[in-house]
């Protein structure tokens, strides 16, 4: 598991990063959101032992990431943005080669069983500086699980890939995620909405909300919100369900089906539902929608600029 409390890391004047605090458990995939600059790199390479904080404390697995580095390392499997690779060796080679480094008993074997993982068996004997950018992205990924780690960090792993390619990773980081601690890093929204269990969204250095997709939905939102699709004309059906008790607001989405907001607690849709019925229309969808997580990334990145300017 990773924990962390009151992280902070200054680059000379300038602050990355200030007073993170956060957990990441066994057999959870975090994700660790935020826009280009936010922070999250900096936050990754100190949990990696790759940079000491300037200030706080951060353990990985256990162990302290600065009193107790070797041991961090041992246990963490890392894959930075940019995967340093040896386009000179073959990917069994190059692999090979790390397990070697870091002593791992039956290197073959492990090499093996990494390359398995990342579904690259065929491609053990080809050269790195062959291989397609989605490719060369498994073969890191492969690297950071060769040592079985119980924590993985992930930084941008699906960045460049193209959609089918994009596909193959998440199901990686899925399946992966079932038995380790995954902190993933993204800023593409709607990634860490498929593939992650809770998320931390940064801002400028500081953490500004914490939680799982579907409870940051509601936290924000404050209402249900669900959509109505029926077979014909909706601007009479509109006004009528505008008029049921607990409809707060409806409208026209630009698909044209209706979007209709009511209070939690007072759930109005079978009375919606009845009405398009006994109005004579057919009734083809109506569902729940929530918020995506780049609307509550917008609103809560919003809310922080607002404050700040306040004060």
């Amino acid at each position: 598991m990773i924990r962390t409390s009151g992280l902070t890391k200054d680059y000379g004047a300038r602050r990355a990063i200030e007073n993170l605090t956060f957990e990441a458990n066994q057999g959870e995939v975090v994700g660790f959101l935020g826009p280009n600059g936010a922070g999250k790199t900096t936050t990754m390479r100190i949990l990696a032992g790759y940079m000491p904080p300037s200030f706080g404390t951060a353990q990985v697995a256990g162990f302290d990431v600065i009193e107790e580095s070797i041991e961090v390392r041992r246990r963490v499997g890392y894959l930075p943005e940019t995967v340093p690779l040896y386009p000179d060796m073959t990917v069994f080679d190059y692999l090979k080669f790390m397990a070697d480094l870091r002593h791992l008993p039956n290197a073959d074997e492990m090499v093996d069983n990494a390359l398995e993982l990342v579904q690259m068996e065929q491609r053990a004997e080809g050269y790195i500086a062959n291989l397609s950018k989605g490719m060369r992205q498994r073969v890191g990924l492969a690297q950071a699980l060769l040592h079985k780690p119980e924590v993985l960090i992930l930084d941008e792993p699906t960045i460049g890939l193209d959609p089918a390619q994009v596909v193959e990773v998440r199901s990686i980081i899925r399946d992966i995620g079932k038995e380790r601690t995954v902190l993933l890093s993204t800023h593409i929204l709607s990634e860490a909405q498929q593939l992650c269990d809770r998320v931390l969204i940064i801002n400028k250095g500081h953490i500004v909300a914490e939680d799982t997709p579907e409870n940051l939905q509601a936290r924000l939102v404050g209402a249900e919100r669900s959509i109505l699709r029926i077979k014909g004309d909706t601007e009479e059906l509109m006004a009528q369900i505008a008029k049921i008790k607990g409809v707060q607001d409806i409208k026209t989405r630009p698909d044209g089906a209706l979007e209709f907001q009511f209070a939690p607690g007072v759930d109005v849709r079978p009375e919606v539902a009845k009405t398009v019925i006994m109005s004579g229309y057919d009734l083809l969808e109506l569902s729940p929608v929530g918020l995506s997580l780049e609307e509550i990334f917008l609103e809560l990145t919003r809310d922080v600029a607002s404050t700040k300017k306040e004060k």
